[in-house]
């Protein structure tokens, strides 16, 4: 059995901190877990930090791109804070853009950024 990442909530965000190995099964139960979350809790933003990974694969870029668009389809933001500069590089090496997927360098930048489009005062 593969463990569980922990989804918690900040007020209207809910929090994702991976520090577990992202194998495939995982990954997908995050997706699962997160898509009821948002919708059973009402939340307008989520945050996944990342901080603690070290590598990724294409199956794992793609489906943080694949959980961004699930929560835009469910009226929630995506950031991914704490991406390393080594998981960066991995993720343009294998031709993943994630596109739609906001990024911040920290938790506190990503809370921030939701904040600001929440309330309309985001800047291009």
């Amino acid at each position: 059995m593969t463990e569980r990442v922990p989804v918690l909530r900040i007020g209207d965000v809910l929090l994702v901190s991976i520090q577990v190995d992202l194998e495939d099964q995982t990954v997908l139960d995050l997706q699962e877990d997160l898509a009821e979350q948002i919708v059973a809790r009402a939340a307008r933003g989520v945050v996944i930090d990342i901080t603690a990974v070290e590598i990724v694969d294409s199956f794992v870029g793609r489906m943080l791109a694949t959980i961004a668009s699930i929560s835009r389809l469910l009226d929630a933001e995506t950031v991914v804070v704490g991406m390393r500069p080594a998981v960066a590089i991995t993720l343009v090496e294998l031709g993943l853009s994630l596109g739609g997927v906001r990024t911040a360098l920290d938790l506190e930048k990503g809370l921030a950024l939701l904040r600001r489009s929440a309330t309309g005062a985001e800047q291009p």
